[in-house]
């Protein structure tokens, strides 16, 4: 049984993309395969070297490097919302992979969750 977990809350400012980064992170550790697709205002956390000092908070950058090690499947991003946002392979942290058909990969999943 696989689950999709869809974020496209921003990276800062909302409790919702952490938390759903949370649930994905506890699927895995108990071996349910799991995988993210970051979408709308949700790209921005694929950002590389992003500065969340100001904030007072940790860089999702490096809550989303963990992922691999949970056993998180893959992370996807929406290719038109990056584009929305400004942002191309090269401005993306590494592992992630770009998507079109979004209806497409959901199919491929039995679960899907949205935090948004």
């Amino acid at each position: 049984m696989s689950t999709l977990i869809m974020i496209d809350q921003p990276s800062y400012g909302s409790w919702s993309g952490r938390e759903a980064l949370d649930m994905a992170f506890s699927l895995a550790a108990f071996d349910q395969p799991a995988a993210l697709l970051f979408t709308g205002a949700g790209v921005t956390w694929l950002r590389r070297e992003q500065d969340s000092a100001d904030l007072g908070q940790k860089s999702v950058e490096k809550n989303l490097s963990a992922a691999p090690i949970f056993g998180i499947e893959a992370i996807f991003a929406d290719r038109a919302a990056c584009q929305r946002y400004g942002l191309d392979e090269r401005s993306l942290i590494a592992g992630v992979t770009l998507v079109d058909a979004i209806s497409a990969l959901l199919n491929q999943y039995d679960h899907t969750a949205f935090a948004g």
